[in-house]
């Protein structure tokens, strides 16, 4: 079983229900941080010190307050951390199911686990750790059913470069001509008001505006 786990999570009610799945699984030598920032410099002495963390449990939205924080979601410090130490597994515990988020992250190879949040989440957060513990991956039953449906939708790298260019404020005509200027293709006003179209259409958004909130909150841009 792990015997070290860094647990990344800001919501004190979690920290308290995850530790109890720990401690029922007698691992003893848990740090919990509510912060990316600290999660992040814990592993990171871990590993200096030549203990590294096993098992990161970790949250993919972290509220902001007053703290400045270098690292702003739960997949920037995933993608960090496998980084530095590509041997830690990794559980991804979060409310977030859109099929874009399970699929960019398990597509990533960044992680080893993805747990919903839901009324049966400490029983499968459990049974998640058994898994990895024995070199399996692990899914919820609401996000293997996130990943089987037909119509999933993935965003390919044109998408997320229109995206951030209109969240940056371009209006579709300056994104032509910026993606023109990089040999972005395709470049046409024509083809950047139709995928808008199509992703408004997609996520359920009534206006642009309201697609990049989405988005932003879906940590996809």
């Amino acid at each position: 079983m792990f015997k070290k786990v860094l647990v990344a999570e800001d919501m004190d009610s979690i920290n308290l229900a995850v530790a109890a799945v720990l401690q029922n699984l007698d691992i003893d030598q848990v740090e919990h941080a509510q912060y990316c920032d600290k999660a992040w410099l814990l592993a990171k002495k871990a590993i200096q010190d030549k203990e590294p963390f096993q098992l990161l449990i970790c949250d993919l939205s972290f509220k902001h307050d007053h703290h400045t924080e270098n690292i702003g979601s739960g997949k920037e410090l995933i993608n960090l951390l496998k980084q530095e130490d590509p041997n830690i597994k990794v559980l991804v515990n979060t409310i977030e199911d859109h099929p874009h988020t399970v699929r960019s992250l398990w597509d990533s190879g960044h992680i080893d686990a993805y747990v919903c949040k839901d009324r049966n989440g400490m029983r499968d957060l459990q049974e998640a750790i058994l898994a990895l513990n024995d070199g399996q991956q692990y899914n919820s039953e609401s996000i293997e059913a996130v990943l089987k449906k037909d119509n999933l939708l993935f965003l390919g790298n044109w998408e997320i470069e229109m995206l951030k260019a209109v969240a940056t404020g371009l209006t579709q005509e300056e994104i032509q001509e910026d993606f023109k200027n990089r040999n972005i293709s395709p470049s046409s006003k024509s083809s950047i008001e139709k995928r808008l179209k199509e992703l408004r259409e997609e996520f359920g958004a009534n206006t642009t505006p309201h697609l990049i909130g989405i988005l932003k909150d879906l940590k996809i841009i």
